[in-house]
């Protein structure tokens, strides 16, 4: 885990920050405040590892062949 230093804000302050997220930023966020989320993607990037490592996934030609 990153430790990042403590800063203080008023409530306001991170309202507005919160407000200023980028969709991406604001499903980051969601992640960290998520334990079980968290688990869930190690598992899939997990497995999808293990399924490319194996040949069990499609080619980018096999994907996108109509």
């Amino acid at each position: 885990m990153i430790m990042m230093p403590k800063v203080e804000l008023r409530l306001d302050q991170l309202a507005k920050a919160l407000q200023e997220l980028s969709p991406g930023e604001l499903e980051t966020l969601e992640i960290l405040f998520n334990p079980a989320l968290q688990a869930e993607l190690t598992e899939r990037w997990t497995k999808a590892k293990q399924e490319f490592q194996a040949g069990e996934t499609l080619s980018r030609e096999e994907l996108l062949a109509e």
